[in-house]
């Protein structure tokens, strides 16, 4: 069993950054970030591999940042040029197969380990 604990988030205006962090406790093949806001379907944020290969969605392309320390065992977020629709909670997630958002080879599952999540709120 991994567990993955976040840090980070809180409340920001629009426009502003915030950093998210994740710390796993055992090795993982692929660790990322997925979100949920209220009364809306979960959203696979960012994810990178063991072997530095990383995901986006298509709304964080270019602000968003995500990296890895595979000594330390841990995961951040930096989120740039925040918007009122980047509010929800963020989860940490990580899984031991490699693939984009976790997901394993060819997206076939969800990701096995998730954290209890951060909130982040962006007001306009």
């Amino acid at each position: 069993q991994v567990q993955v604990v976040e840090s980070g988030g809180g409340s920001v205006q629009s426009g502003g950054s915030l950093s998210l962090r994740c710390a796993a406790s055992a090795d993982t093949a692929c660790m990322g970030w997925f979100r949920q806001a209220p009364g809306k379907e979960w959203e696979a944020v960012a994810s990178v591999g063991a072997d530095r290969r990383t995901a986006y969605a298509d709304s964080v392309r270019g602000r968003f940042t995500v990296s890895r320390d595979n000594v330390k065992r841990t995961l951040s977020l930096q989120m740039n040029s925040l918007k009122p629709e980047d509010t929800a909670m963020y989860y940490c997630v990580a899984d031991r197969l490699f693939g984009d958002f976790c997901r394993g080879p060819g997206g076939r599952h969800e990701p096995l380990y998730w954290g209890q999540g951060t909130q982040v709120t962006v007001s306009s």
